[in-house]
């Protein structure tokens, strides 16, 4: 067991534990809600099954957009990436590919949460590209749907 950042034992509490991709949408929320101080919606395209979609549960603790709220959406595609949204722009948030393409090949029960904090720590430039857009989805991201 690790010595958990402060910030990371409500998202574990959350979440039921902690792996990479719940910390992963943990910071993009972050990183949204630092954007967006009203008003938003997330359209997460992890689909439903895990650890992906892990990343639903850090979005859903950083940023108040909920299931329940129906604020919060989840589409097919297996892909770690989410959509933000207010009421006059679009903000993308993609894990990079070679961060995902690590976090597949290392991760283990026995690592997970040495891994999540790896994660907290990094730089955001150096496991997230992030696109903002003015109102309406251009076409790239409408094809993610």
């Amino acid at each position: 067991m690790t010595d958990l950042p402060e910030e990371l034992i409500p998202l574990k509490r959350f979440h039921g534990h902690l792996g990479p991709y719940v910390v992963i949408g943990y910071r993009m929320g972050k990183l949204a809600r630092a954007r967006f101080e009203g008003k938003m919606t997330a359209v997460v395209f992890t689909g439903k099954h895990p650890p992906m979609s892990c990343l639903i549960d850090g979005v859903q603790m950083t940023t108040g957009c909920t299931l329940g709220k129906n604020n919060i959406h989840v589409r097919d595609g297996h892909l770690p990436v989410v959509h933000f949204i207010d009421s006059t722009r679009t903000l993308e948030v993609r894990l990079v590919d070679s961060e995902r393409e690590r976090i597949d090949r290392i991760m283990t029960k026995h690592n997970e949460e040495h891994l999540s904090i790896e994660i907290l720590n990094a730089d955001e430039k150096d496991i997230f590209w992030v696109t903002e857009v003015g109102s309406g989805l251009p076409e790239r991201l409408v094809k993610l749907k």
